[in-house]
């Protein structure tokens, strides 16, 4: 190969090399200077890094080069191991790029990135150290400022919060990420408590703003993400949201591996938004992350004469009781049914709508039937349904002694409406709906 051809490929050498690597093949000479100054390879570099498409500093403020951009930001985040920055910065990125694109309204509700100054100022009030991947967490996003009307009875931001949640029964929860100011206030008011008083080193970093409570603490000392019980505010009973096997180095600034649960628990949180497990759901007139699963093998479908069901469940840690022997976990079930556009085939025949009289339920704890529900209706409502028509959804809960379990059943349809039937009554499989205690608990 001549020079000339090897010097036409120098461009394209430096952008495999990297920015440590061409920051380094600068002080070779002054060909090399040259080129390594060329702001297209920076602009690959803080594409690649940081997902930042335009030159601009840690602040969102312009600056004259990408090459000068990239710089502020590793001057920035100087304190802490560059791999784990871009990785933080990543979770973030497509975290704001969901929001962007399907919650615009809940995206607008994330706050700028609290100082390095500020966070060694909320650790001292606390008395505690945070764990770096949490630090570069708020570095980026200071929680989520939620508004509050408090001359009406609804509460503007109440769906508003990035983790979501769930309503069944009367209890609706909404968890979103709580700004530093509020982790103060919460953990002061909250862990200092008598049953937490051996816990010093937890803090609130999560709750919900609507009626129904669920707290998120983070134990500072080891980096798990623990949720409250129905027995927290008695025995300060929680349960570890992220798998204690992935945890490590949480406070090696030295590590390139390190990593804590909030931050797995907000990629897991992300990895299920974009691939679409979990989804926007109104609520009336609001609308919020619904954590009921919207794909198998977690939610499960089946088709009988038109009518198709669709079931999935959540466990809910704020109501279930570790200690209660048969109610040690709650979960909540969620049935979506609706009519295919070409309406229920029932003796041959399409009919364009249908309604539920009865349900017949089957409950299992590990395999053994626990229950047998039989009865008029779903949680008092007749659903009529409309060939293409609108999926109604109904939520529920069971108890359940043991972490694995399971409801299926049945549904008996009338073709036409239950006032003016148009036929027999049809019935409908519902498929086996899972109930698992999860690795990620949200």
């Amino acid at each position: 190969m001549s020079l000339e051809a090897l010097v036409d490929l120098l461009p394209l050498i430096l952008a495999k090399s990297g920015p440590e690597s061409v920051g380094r093949v600068a002080c070779v000479s002054k060909k090399l200077m040259f080129l390594a100054s060329e702001d297209a390879l920076w602009s690959k570099f803080c594409s690649d890094d940081l997902g930042v498409t335009s030159p601009v500093d840690p602040l969102g403020d312009p600056v004259p080069s990408f090459k000068e951009a990239y710089k502020r930001w590793r001057e920035a985040f100087h304190m802490y191991p560059w791999d784990l920055v871009k990785r933080v910065k990543r979770c973030w990125g497509k975290l704001e790029d969901w929001l962007a694109t399907n919650f615009p309204e809940a995206k607008a509700t994330l706050c700028g990135g609290a100082t390095e100054a500020y966070l060694q100022d909320v650790e001292n009030v606390l008395n505690v150290k945070l764990p770096l991947s949490t630090r570069i967490l708020y570095r980026f996003h200071d929680g989520q400022e939620i508004t509050y009307d408090h001359s009406t009875t609804a509460n503007i931001g109440s769906l508003l919060g990035l983790i979501g949640g769930y309503f069944f029964y009367g209890h609706m929860v909404n968890v979103y990420l709580l700004p530093l100011n509020q982790v103060i206030l919460e953990t002061t008011h909250i862990v200092r408590q008598q049953c937490f008083s051996t816990r010093y080193q937890y803090i609130v970093v999560g709750t919900s703003c609507t009626s129904g409570e669920k707290l998120f603490f983070l134990n500072c000392g080891d980096g798990q993400l623990y949720v409250g019980t129905r027995n927290l505010a008695i025995s300060g009973e929680m349960i570890p949201c992220v798998p204690n096997q992935l945890l490590r180095s949480v406070h090696d600034t030295n590590s390139k591996q390190g990593q804590d649960a909030m931050l797995l628990w907000l990629e897991e949180h992300g990895r299920r938004l974009q691939s679409g497990i979990i989804k926007l759901r109104e609520e009336g007139v609001f609308r919020g992350i619904s954590q009921f699963p919207e794909v198998p093998p977690l939610c499960t479908t089946a088709i009988s004469n038109g009518v198709k069901v669709r079931g999935s469940a959540l466990f809910i840690p704020e109501l279930s009781d570790l200690e209660h022997p048969e109610e040690k976990y709650l979960f909540s079930y969620s049935i979506r049914m609706s009519l295919l556009p070409e309406g229920c085939f029932v003796n041959g025949t399409y009919f364009q709508s249908c309604q539920l009289q009865w349900r017949y339920w089957i409950i299992r704890s590990n395999d053994v039937v626990v229950d047998n529900v039989d009865g008029d209706g779903v949680i008092g409502k007749f659903p009529l349904l409309h060939a293409g028509g609108k999926e109604f959804v109904y939520e529920s809960c069971s108890y359940q002694p043991t972490s694995r379990g399971s409801i299926e059943g049945s549904f008996d349809f009338i073709p036409g409406r239950l006032t003016r039937p148009e036929g027999s009554s049809f019935r409908v499989e519902v498929a086996r709906v899972p109930f698992q205690l999860p690795e990620y608990i949200f």
